[in-house]
């Protein structure tokens, strides 16, 4: 055979011996041993088994402090302010005069008013003059039943304008009295208002008084608050810009009605011998205890988030496997949070390597055998 012919027999031959190779070498491999594949390791994990306990929930709110007697005095009625020279904090004795009003108006219809009082005065002697001369004429004879009438109305009628100039000239020196407004008890001034030359309204705040020592701390509570707080409270209270500075009181005053705007209502409370740092107008901080009611607890590092909700992975104790659960929180910090619903007791929650779980994944109680 010639050599040409050889060669491309050969050639032919290849692809030939090319996949008998690769289907033997399939053949060897499937007669091989199976390689098993590993099983995942389960996840170590802490857990803490649910239990209720019986606990108060504290409810902190911040508000001020106010004297426990304070009035806003004012003008009874409208006019320009000459003199409003007290400033905060200034004591004041009770009848000292705290601010005036011009009163020219005022002095002026006070005279009026005395010269009409004396112009009815000298009318009521003419007609009592007038009557006791008919009234001897009449018991005489020498005058008639009518004239003697006549003349007991006129004296009668005289003294009832008397007795209206009397009042009006009462009024006049009220009028006068009222550009000077005095302090109706000894205090210290919280609050200052217009100052001399404006122009003022009747019951427009001038000076705010704290008539008395006692001190209030005042603070806005939501509704929902009172029915949970135990009957009169003992309320502590603390300075917020030193916590050691700190007092105790009672509620003294609720507020029958709830602010329109913020929907809370005001709350007094007398605070008992209150140190000297709690001055009128700090900033305080109170802390009640609601009623003790049977709550859950678990530490803070177990909660997490599913479906936009606060969660918590539940441990299965039969197959060691893990489950996601929304839950309830009432409140939280750093430490622990109370869950309010979504949890019995003796269930495992995980409190530690929540961010790396799955559903149904097997995990290894820490302190348990592997």
């Amino acid at each position: 055979m010639p050599r040409d012919q050889r060669l491309t027999g050969t050639a032919a031959l290849r692809p030939l011996l090319s996949l008998a190779v690769v289907a033997l070498a399939t053949m060897l491999a499937g007669c091989g041993p199976e390689t098993e594949t590993a099983a995942p390791q389960a996840r170590p994990v802490r857990t803490v088994t649910i239990e209720k306990r019986t606990a108060g929930i504290p409810v902190t709110l911040t508000g001020r402090i106010e004297a426990e007697d304070e009035v806003a005095l004012a003008f009874r009625i409208a006019g320009r302010l000459i003199r409003n020279d007290l400033n905060v904090g200034d004591r004041v004795e009770a009848g000292q005069a705290v601010a005036l009003l011009e009163s020219q108006n005022e002095r002026n219809a006070l005279r009026a008013a005395q010269a009409n009082l004396a112009a009815a005065e000298g009318q009521l002697v003419q007609a009592q003059n007038h009557f006791e001369r008919q009234d001897t004429l009449l018991k005489q004879g020498w005058t008639t039943r009518a004239n003697h009438d006549q003349a007991k109305q006129a004296m009668q009628t005289a003294q009832a304008q008397v007795d209206a100039a009397e009042a009006q000239l009462k009024a006049a020196h009220d009028q006068v009295s009222f550009t000077e407004l005095k302090a109706d008890a000894p205090g210290v001034v919280t609050a200052i208002g217009p100052r001399g030359g404006a122009v003022v309204q009747a019951g427009q705040m001038i000076v705010r008084l704290a008539r008395k020592d006692g001190r209030d701390a005042v603070f806005d509570v939501p509704g929902q608050v009172f029915r949970s707080v135990p009957s009169d409270p003992v309320i502590a209270v603390t300075l917020s810009d030193n916590p050691r500075v700190t007092a105790t009181g009672r509620v003294r005053t609720i507020a029958p009605q709830a602010d329109p705007v913020t929907r809370t209502f005001e709350v007094k409370v007398g605070l008992t011998d209150p140190p000297e740092a709690m001055r009128l107008g700090a900033t305080v901080t109170g802390r009640v205890e609601t009623e003790a009611v049977p709550i859950i607890e678990i530490p803070a590092t177990a909660l997490t988030r599913y479906n936009r909700h606060p969660a918590v992975w539940i441990v299965d104790p039969s197959n060691q496997t893990v489950s996601i659960r929304n839950v309830e929180v009432l409140r939280f910090d750093q430490v622990q949070a109370a869950v309010s619903g979504g949890l019995d007791v003796g269930e495992i929650v995980v409190t530690a390597g929540v961010q790396a779980l799955h559903p149904g994944q097997k995990v290894r109680l820490l302190g348990s055998e592997p």
